[in-house]
């Protein structure tokens, strides 16, 4: 099973129906699951500590999400990035060995808190570029349908 865990909502109805599109694709190969955990209002010329708070506040709010045998890649700009190739194989590699459930977690707009990133099995970051949040969201499920498409031989690869 994939699990995606987003901070914040997805707003723009191409976005969403993006996202569904490949939503409905993926399920063709496993299980998915999209969780999307509700963003903490950030005041304007935030403090660090108060930008501390609200990192705090939404790590916890998605490790709640997370069970303790789940798989869990962090998406971080300090990550390590890899090809479509490479990301498949890695991806398939988790569930031949018996990783049931592969957790994406897609941060909020300061970041992550160190309890995610603690947590997590292994910080994969898409690109060297940045992208907006809803923008990432779209890419990841783009990608890992694109990985059971390289495992299975699809053309939709070519």
């Amino acid at each position: 099973m994939i699990k995606i865990i987003a901070i914040g909502k997805l707003k723009e109805k191409a976005s969403v129906s993006l996202v569904e599109e490949y939503a409905k694709r993926i399920k063709a190969f496993s299980k998915l699951e999209i969780i999307e955990v509700s963003d903490q209002k950030i005041p304007h010329n935030a403090s660090a500590k108060e930008e501390e708070m609200v990192l705090l506040k939404e790590g916890r709010d998605v490790l709640s999400k997370i069970k303790d045998d789940e798989f869990v890649i962090l998406l971080d700009l300090h990550g390590s990035y890899m090809s479509s190739e490479e990301f498949s194989s890695y991806l398939n590699n988790l569930f031949i060995t018996g990783k049931s459930t592969v957790t994406f977690v897609i941060g909020g707009s300061l970041g992550v808190s160190k309890e995610l990133v603690e947590r997590s099995n292994y910080r994969f970051k898409l690109s060297p570029l940045t992208f907006p949040h809803q923008l990432v969201r779209i890419l990841l499920v783009e990608q890992i349908y694109r990985a059971f498409t390289i495992v299975k031989g699809s053309p939709y690869h070519k």
